[in-house]
């Protein structure tokens, strides 16, 4: 399983902190309370990592947490990216498309309740799972 860990900075505010990745910039979020802030940080991670492979772009190398300097209150947390489950939620999301048929198809079709998206996908499944 293709994995990352990168650092993050949290930042505390009242009850939230603001988390960064100083490796990754445009890279940040933030949560009520330290686990809320993890997972927000692990989301932020693998969506924008998901998105720099998607484009073709380099990926970073991640900093030795230890050469990251903070401010007061502020500490460094290592944050890890699961890329599989990125790559199986992009793969399995709903798409919409718009298509066209016969009003009286549609008319027929409505009359008995079906679930047009239901049906064109089992076929369309059907169909490519029988190539080849």
């Amino acid at each position: 399983m293709k994995k990352y860990i990168y650092p993050a900075v949290f930042e505390p505010e009242d009850n939230y902190y603001n988390v960064s990745f100083p490796d990754l910039p445009g890279c940040f979020t933030f949560g009520r309370g330290y686990e809320e802030a993890l997972a927000m940080a692990e989301e932020a991670l693998r969506g924008h990592l998901y998105s720099l492979e998607n484009d073709g772009d380099p990926i970073p190398a991640p900093s030795n947490p230890v050469s990251i300097k903070v401010s007061d209150g502020c500490f460094v947390s290592l944050v890890t990216a699961w890329m599989e489950l990125v790559y199986s939620e992009q793969e399995n999301k709903s798409v919409k498309k718009t298509l066209t048929i016969p009003k009286w198809l549609n008319d027929e079709a409505e009359e008995l309740h079906i679930n047009f998206s239901q049906v064109l996908q089992k076929e369309l499944t059907r169909i490519v799972t029988h190539q080849g």
